[in-house]
């Protein structure tokens, strides 16, 4: 194979995917460029990534709290030859290496060191017990399209029809 044959077969197999990052416990932005680094180290080049930006934490409805710490949430888009799985397998991992211990948590919305979650894969529709894609979330987050805005704001919901700045205006109204 000529060396631009190969080129050519290494960049179609080659997919965008969009993590979204977020903190509110310990130092935030620390652990936050940490996780970039890890993600650009492990799971593919991280092309473009948001600014972080501060928000405030979710509270469970049946959560007896009132309130938890400010998160930092951002996101980054990284070019990857890995299939979803296993970028979902890898983003666990790093999680780990950060200090999150998903076998202790009880409940969702709590406070963590870290929260790495795959929210897209160009336009991969997935509906797997341990994974689905487009997250099903994401439309309904200013913490997540805000973010993903600034790192693909042209992607397409393959479900919705709809961009992610589409789904932002819309979500805020406008």
């Amino acid at each position: 194979m000529s060396t631009s044959t190969h080129h050519r077969a290494k960049e179609e197999a080659t997919r965008h995917a969009v993590v979204a990052l977020g903190a509110n416990l310990g130092d935030r932005q620390a652990t936050l460029e940490r996780a970039v680094a890890l993600i650009a180290a492990e799971i593919g080049t991280v092309v473009a990534r948001s600014r972080w930006l501060e928000t405030p934490a979710l509270i469970h409805p049946d959560d007896p709290a009132r309130s938890y710490p400010d998160f930092l949430n951002g996101a980054v888009l990284v070019r990857t030859g890995l299939a979803a799985p296993e970028i979902l397998r890898r983003l666990h991992a790093i999680e780990a290496r950060l200090g999150r211990d998903r076998s202790k948590e009880t409940a969702r919305w709590r406070p963590r060191l870290i929260d790495l979650d795959l929210i897209a894969v160009e336009d991969l529709v997935v509906d797997a017990p341990d994974l689905r894609l487009p997250h099903p979330e994401m439309h309904k987050r200013d913490f997540v399209l805000a973010p993903f805005c600034e790192v693909w704001p042209d992607w397409r919901h393959p479900e919705l029809g709809r961009t992610a700045k589409e789904l932002l205006t819309a979500l805020r109204g406008a």
